[in-house]
């Protein structure tokens, strides 16, 4: 459903590609995102990073957020939570949390990963069902992915028109993800200008997207990658949303001064 404006759209397509970096992120950063349905302040979006321990395991634990606000919590309530547990040293997700409510449309999961065995254990709060799935390598849930691959920008490879693909697990299937490069520009933001890398990732149309290439998303040109903005068309209105905050960014956020 169009109107479902959680933080999924965000956390999904801000996939970038892959080969062995520094991280682009630390302990302490935190984002939101606002989130406008054509013309109405639909919600509000954060991602923050923390430090914790799974199974006595150092990891980045990182919670996601969106709720609905405004005209748009009256008749369709968003409340939104994801998180994931992930590997310091190689961004690989052990454990992913979503928790949803969107107009009525609920979901409870927990997925715990097995990287030697390719394997993910599902357990379906919501109808008490406990599932094992195989899985493809180096796997990602929606979340792990986003963080993976921001700090994982191969720039030699960053020519318009490259395509970039990874693997994802999400609910209770596995999915090929794909993306292309558009090229680099200069965008207005809250903050100012900015350089920016811009993507269009292949979505499925139809119930949500009008078509396949209805959504475009922009990272900033630097060793942060901060998603900026991004825009959809669609089957029923459009999305917008916007970087309104940050703070706890690992480099220097550059801003063109004019």
């Amino acid at each position: 459903m169009g109107k479902r404006l959680t933080i999924t759209l965000i956390l999904f397509f801000f996939a970038l590609t892959s080969h062995e970096a520094q991280n682009a992120y630390d302990t302490g950063e935190w984002f939101k995102f606002r989130i406008h349905y054509g013309p109405f302040n639909a919600s509000y979006a954060t991602l923050e990073v923390t430090d914790d321990y799974l199974n006595g395991t150092p990891v980045y634990h990182i919670v996601g957020e969106g709720k609905s606000t405004g005209m748009l919590h009256w008749f369709f309530k968003v409340n939104d939570n994801y998180e994931t547990f992930i590997d310091r040293k190689n961004g690989k997700p052990y454990k992913f949390i979503r928790q949803i409510d969107e107009g009525g449309h609920t979901k409870d999961l927990e997925i715990d990963f097995d990287h030697r065995s390719n394997t993910a254990y599902v357990h379906d709060k919501k109808h008490d069902k406990k599932k094992t799935y195989s899985t493809k390598e180096n796997i990602h849930d929606m979340l792990s992915a986003f963080y993976y691959l921001r700090s994982n920008i191969n720039e030699d490879a960053l020519q318009p028109g490259h395509e970039i693909y990874l693997n994802l697990f999400i609910d209770d299937e596995n999915m090929d993800f794909k993306v292309k490069f558009l090229g680099r520009e200069v965008i207005k933001t809250k903050f100012g200008k900015v350089n920016a890398l811009k993507f269009r990732p292949y979505v499925m149309a139809g119930r949500v997207f009008k078509e396949q290439e209805s959504l475009t998303f922009w990272v900033s040109d630097d060793k942060n990658k901060v998603p900026l903005k991004i825009e959809a068309d669609l089957a029923v209105g459009s999305l917008d949303a916007d970087l309104d905050a940050y703070k706890g960014l690992k480099y220097p956020f550059r801003i063109i001064i004019d």
